[in-house]
């Protein structure tokens, strides 16, 4: 008993020892910061300028009605910015630090409540809630994702850093002023609506062929066959002109119906 007496003030001594090391480590453990250039699952982490992040922004004409979403969104800038908007919006990022980033910074611009930031897959992801993407990555991500992005509804707009889908041709193209470095100029596509194959009018058939927003073919009418030109989509808006006549219309689902010559002209799908 006088052994473990004696010893007592050497216990206490060590446990007021480590309890005191662990105040200090976690007093000096500094918050996770991301370094350019870092490694990630699919690409290296570059944050896009914040001038460029307000150039897309505006490109794709944000507004407290969109729920904008950032795959592979990094330090979840693009978000909080949308957010700042007043859009709601989730960022995807496969790093847990830099969505625990993401969290604390949008906690502090005070918009934790409409950017959401959540650990995953953005190959994985559902992105059919996005009325607006808002992306920096390269060709060959955006190459893997546009089957998903041709699925979201048309109108649905996708912005992005820089880089572009293979074959798809920018609806706009922006260029931000400003210090932005290497990384000034943005992308804007907009999901267009599905129009290829038959359709049906009145006075014959409209055959088309399309390649993301842009629309040839023919009409048929009467036995004669006059190819459209200057086809072409912006979500479900579409125009072509036939023997230089315009045609402008909307397309909704199955029919489509607009004007020519003043006059109204409707279509319907013919089914296979």
């Amino acid at each position: 008993m006088n052994a473990l007496l004696r010893g007592l003030p050497l216990l206490l001594v060590w446990c007021a020892a480590v309890v005191a090391g662990g105040v200090l480590h976690a007093q000096t453990e500094k918050p996770y910061e991301p370094i350019v250039g870092q490694e990630g699952r699919d690409v290296v982490w570059v944050p896009t300028p914040p001038e460029l992040v307000e150039k897309m922004l505006d490109m794709a004409r944000v507004t407290p009605q969109d729920f904008v979403m950032d795959l592979g969104s990094g330090d979840g800038r693009n978000v909080i910015a949308a957010a700042k908007r007043g859009a709601r919006g989730l960022g995807v990022e496969f790093n847990p630090d830099m969505v625990q980033l993401s969290r604390r910074i949008a906690a502090t611009e005070g918009v934790a409540d409409k950017a959401e930031f959540v650990e995953g897959d953005m190959y994985e992801a559902d992105i059919s809630r996005a009325t607006v993407l808002a992306l920096f990555l390269l060709p060959e991500n955006l190459n893997r994702l546009a089957p998903k992005f041709l699925e979201l509804r048309p109108g649905t707009r996708i912005v992005a850093n820089h880089f572009g889908v293979d074959g798809w041709d920018a609806d706009e193209t922006g260029r931000a002023e400003g210090d932005c470095g290497s990384w000034c100029t943005a992308l804007l596509y907009i999901v267009p609506a599905k129009v290829a194959g038959t359709w049906r009018l009145p006075q014959g058939e409209l055959k088309l062929e399309q390649k993301f927003q842009m629309v040839s073919g023919t009409l048929v009418a009467r036995g004669v066959s006059t190819p459209i030109a200057t086809g072409r989509l912006r979500g479900d808006q579409i125009t072509f002109t036939v023997a230089g006549t315009p045609y402008t219309g909307r397309v909704q689902g199955d029919h489509m119906h607009g004007n020519v010559r003043g006059n109204a002209w409707s279509a319907t799908r013919a089914q296979p």
